[in-house]
């Protein structure tokens, strides 16, 4: 246990959460821009859940060794794992089971002081619809994939809050 305490205050478990969050990232920004696949507004939001994932993963780094910003940077991560899980099964449902009267927005609703889409619509313009489904691998599509990236997210996060959640309980 205490290994894995060690390992969870560690810069290299921050990194590995921030290369991974990066790489997915980076696989995103391929998809969009070398293969061509037009990302929906759902896709950008799963994109800024894992950019905060990165942030923490960044945060997190930068000092591990002290417990308020591992707080912080433990915070971030479960939220932007737990926002980005909703948003693809979210989007998985209305990929799987399509409706006219169900659909996604043209436009993202960042607030009007962050109109992300508008400093940088190469990374944050939409022009896909939510209801195609572009890709898949090993028949699992996008959606599906980024559903188990989340809940492996939130896994890794119980399991480096489950030492401290154990010493609490003693």
């Amino acid at each position: 246990m205490t290994a894995m305490i060690r390992f969870a205050h560690s810069r290299m478990a921050w990194g590995v959460l921030a290369l991974s969050a990066l790489s997915l990232e980076l696989a995103a920004l391929y998809f969009q821009h070398v293969m061509q696949l037009e990302p929906c507004v759902m896709c950008i939001y799963q994109r800024l859940a894992v950019l905060g994932l990165l942030l923490a993963g960044i945060i997190g780094f930068l000092a591990p060794g002290i417990r308020t910003v591992r707080l912080l940077a433990a915070s971030l991560w479960g939220f932007s794992a737990s926002w980005g899980l909703r948003l693809a099964i979210e989007l998985n449902d209305m990929q799987q089971n399509p409706s006219p009267f169900s659909t996604c927005s043209f436009l993202p609703d960042f607030p009007s002081w962050m109109p992300l889409h508008e400093w940088l619509p190469s990374v944050f313009m939409p022009t896909g619809m939510c209801t195609d489904i572009p890709w898949s691998f090993i028949g699992i599509t996008m959606s599906q994939w980024m559903i188990v990236a989340f809940a492996t997210y939130l896994l890794a996060l119980l399991l480096y809050a489950m030492p401290i959640l154990s010493k609490s309980r003693n």
